[in-house]
């Protein structure tokens, strides 16, 4: 049993409004082992998981749905990127650099990315993938051209948040231009 199951365990006891005591006296399951388990430190039997199933109204199935859902919190991460380092990634006609690559299970995947086509037919297939993206043009001038919508024109300092998922392209109708990606999820671009 992981961690998550003690989260999922006390994300559904605090949605009923249930202190330690009123899910104890639910599921005859002491306060002490609840309390240990929602915060990781000890592990439940059979029995008393389906005690706290029964209590909480949810089978199996749902309780590690909740788990699912309940990602475990970072502490203490951190990736410094050096100018010009990480692993190179390719966007579409933009290339670039990974940052934080040497991160596992992250939430956000960010990249540096050098836009230097100019029209869609240099850009190749427009990109796509999993999630949302936030896109922030540190210079120069560019288009985001995507299937949903009317190309959008952004200056340095403009930003966009989109679906990456409907497929965009990113163009620099007059000179290079230098963007920070950050897609939602685990990317690896196309690397």
């Amino acid at each position: 049993m992981s961690e998550r199951t003690g989260a999922a365990i006390r994300k559904l006891r605090l949605a009923r409004g249930w202190n330690l005591a009123t899910l104890s006296a639910h599921s005859g399951v002491p306060i002490s082992t609840i309390s240990r388990v929602e915060l990781g430190q000890n592990a439940l039997n059979y029995e008393k998981l389906m005690r706290l199933c029964r209590a909480l109204e949810v089978d199996l199935e749902g309780l590690v749905a909740r788990e699912a859902e309940t990602a475990p919190a970072a502490s203490g991460r951190r990736a410094v990127i050096r100018a010009g380092e990480g692993p190179p990634a390719r966007i579409g006609g933009a290339t670039g650099r990974r940052a934080g690559a040497d991160l596992l299970s992250k939430s956000l995947s960010p990249v540096v990315l050098d836009v230097t086509a100019t029209s869609l037919d240099l850009h190749g297939p427009m990109a796509a993938h999993e999630g949302e993206a936030y896109a922030y043009v540190v210079a120069g001038e560019v288009e985001l051209h995507s299937h949903l919508y009317a190309p959008l024109t952004l200056g340095a300092g403009d930003a966009v948040y989109f679906d990456a998922a409907a497929g965009y392209a990113l163009i620099a109708p007059t000179a290079p231009a230098k963007v920070l990606l950050v897609a939602s999820g685990e990317s690896t671009f196309g690397t």
